[in-house]
């Protein structure tokens, strides 16, 4: 009967992803239906701390997070949750053998997001590694399987896609970032200032990662390749956006792609990944 708890448990993360992302939801479609429910699971694992951290004020996000915590590592401990997102969260990573130090950092910059902190560079790269890198670092463990050599050989360019698609994120969400939740990731960059070379200057960055990323995305097995490929395209087009936008707009306005135009993104991904990667 633990097997109904179990299909219950991964059911519940795959609605997680579909209420709280369309975007990585189509992408997951995409992807060999194999490995989804266990990318469904990542999914939901990092958004529950996200909710934590960004959504759930009036409440004690500290007691939270460090329960979250708590509870996460029991799991882990046990190999069963009664949180059906912890469960089927602790059932891939142990499946699969995902490092928890990786866990571990995830959870230290969740934690980060409930302290004032002033980015420098280095504080900058730490929280845009556990943040973002070890969760495209935990999807690559299941896109290959365990396969100890395919993960090093792909681990720097999963690492790179993270990284921009987080730092897309910082851009997409500013306003929020900023007037609301009164944070500001970019390390010394002052948001009163924020002008179009600051823009520029953060976009080259990124664009230089996606351009690294690309290369590990045509690397990667049948099963995977589509799925991610579908979710850069998706990227590339909000990032395509926010090019355009200028700078004073992007610290007032959160930038969107409609669902309209990410079916049709998918559409015309697949046309663009048959030519180029098949």
């Amino acid at each position: 009967m633990k097997k109904l708890f179990d299909e219950l448990s991964y059911r519940v993360s795959k609605e997680t992803t579909k209420q709280y992302s369309t975007s990585f939801s189509l992408g997951i479609l995409a992807l060999s239906p194999k490995i989804r429910n266990p990318i469904y699971a990542v999914y939901g694992y990092v958004r529950l701390a996200d909710e934590i951290v960004d959504s759930f004020h009036g409440y004690d996000k500290e007691k939270l997070l460090a329960k979250f915590r708590e509870e996460t590592a029991q799991a882990l401990q046990d190999g069963i949750s009664l949180n059906p997102i912890l469960q089927s969260f602790q059932d891939t990573v142990h499946r699969f053998d995902i490092d928890q130090k990786l866990i571990n950092q995830f959870l230290d910059s969740m934690q980060m997001d409930l302290q004032k902190v002033d980015y420098n560079s280095d504080l900058y790269k730490q929280y845009i590694l556990g943040s973002a890198e070890v969760v495209g670092l935990m999807c690559l463990q299941i896109f290959v399987e365990g396969n100890v050599a395919e993960f090093e050989r792909l681990k720097p360019f999963a690492m790179k896609l993270g990284s921009a698609f987080q730092k897309v994120n910082f851009l997409r969400d500013m306003k929020d970032d900023y007037q609301i939740l009164g944070r500001s990731y970019f390390p010394d960059v002052d948001i009163s200032l924020f002008d179009n070379k600051i823009k520029a200057d953060i976009e080259k960055d990124i664009e230089k990662e996606f351009n690294e990323a690309l290369i590990g995305i045509k690397k990667l097995p049948n099963s995977s390749r589509f799925g991610v490929y579908l979710a850069y395209r998706y990227y590339i087009s909000l990032f395509r956006k926010i090019k355009r936008t200028s700078a004073h707009k992007i610290i007032n306005q959160r930038i969107r792609i409609s669902n309209s135009k990410k079916i049709s993104l998918m559409m015309s991904s697949y046309l663009q990944y048959k030519t180029s990667f098949l």
